[in-house]
């Protein structure tokens, strides 16, 4: 049986990666700060839970050896593979307000180095790492309607916020680990990954769910807030393209990366938010709320990010003759039916 280390795994790419995993029949042990997965129930994503912090040396090194591994020198009986998805994260509200930019990058730092290290002392076979497209240069996404985020494209390197720069700090620490130790990694940038069993409210919550949640909570005639004009561009991934490409890339022999995980199809927030107006019924209009008014209301500056974001996947699928392709809207109906059952519950038990 194939035993598989999920760091991370309590998080939401992590929770349905792992629930991939463990019906594939491999062995999982999931690691994450939360003491259980908010959505997945345990059984249904591993064999063993471990609740604990990943920027703690002495917890990695226990928990980077398997149940049959009698010392770090036992290599034959390592893990097959780790996927690293842990980090200190959230939405633009978390991300670029520029309050929690020395425990992004210090969290996340931390983390990827404990990781890198017990990895190669444990003799993990191989280990994937989740990058960011929050890493590509905010000079190549100015323009919202021809962003450029080619893989090659990363240097001169100028990401528009910090978690960008931690993100290409350990892209370059995975791959120094490759060569000076020939630690066998793969190394992908996710491009907005969406879907249900995911943070939908709380200001850490993505894009995709943050609509979701805002269509489903708003009364019929309402208005949902959007930041900004709303033409800023994006593309987003549904969850299960996402861990199919994340497995494709990993079990393939050659290719290390860095490469993009994402759609190539691109829109606007405003689309973005009309399209979960759209699954909900209602008649909605848009408010888009920025500059000063912005300020005086939330007391930080309209954080929207880059201009444009979208994916180019030309590369990943010249290695792995394969590419995500589910429309956005599909994803979004299954998303928005989720996020809308959540928001019913909430309103039931708030009025219990």
């Amino acid at each position: 049986m194939k035993k598989v280390l999920v760091l991370g795994g309590g998080g939401f790419i992590g929770g349905h990666l792992a629930h991939r995993l463990k019906n594939e029949g491999c062995w999982v042990r999931v690691v994450d700060i939360k003491e259980k997965h908010e959505f997945w129930n345990e059984e249904d994503i591993c064999h063993e839970y471990v609740e604990g912090d990943l920027r703690d040396p002495q917890l990695v090194s226990r928990v980077f050896m398997t149940p049959d591994q009698k010392s770090e020198q036992d290599k034959e009986n390592s893990f097959d593979e780790v996927y690293q998805l842990a980090a200190d994260m959230g939405g633009a509200g978390y991300i670029f307000t520029g309050e929690n930019d020395a425990n992004v990058m210090h969290s996340s730092a931390v983390i990827n180095l404990n990781s890198a290290l017990e990895a190669t002392k444990k003799g993990v076979k191989k280990i994937f790492y989740s990058s960011s497209a929050c890493m590509y240069p905010e000079h190549n996404q100015l323009d919202s309607d021809n962003p450029n985020c080619e893989e090659s494209s990363a240097y001169p390197a100028n990401p528009d916020s910090e978690y960008g720069w931690e993100k290409l700090f350990s892209e370059r620490l995975f791959l120094a680990f490759n060569r000076n130790y020939e630690l066998d990694v793969r190394v992908a940038r996710f491009h907005n990954i969406f879907g249900p069993m995911g943070t939908w409210t709380g200001g850490k919550e993505k894009a995709p769910a943050a609509m979701c949640r805002k269509a489903a909570e708003t009364p019929n005639h309402g208005e949902i807030e959007v930041w900004g004009d709303g033409l800023q561009t994006r593309s987003f991934l549904y969850i299960d393209d996402c861990v199919e490409a994340v497995l494709r890339f990993m079990r393939q022999k050659e290719f290390l990366g860095p490469v993009n995980i994402g759609s190539e199809e691109m829109v606007t927030i405003n689309e973005l938010a009309q399209m979960a107006i759209d699954l909900s019924g209602k008649d909605i209009s848009i408010n888009n709320l920025g500059g000063q008014e912005f300020f005086d209301k939330y007391g930080f500056k309209c954080p929207t990010g880059v201009r444009g974001r979208n994916s180019d996947n030309k590369l990943y699928k010249e290695k792995m003759g394969w590419e995500p392709s589910q429309p956005l809207v599909e994803g979004l109906s299954e998303t928005f039916k989720w996020i809308n059952e959540q928001v019913k519950s909430t309103s039931t038990a708030n009025v219990g």
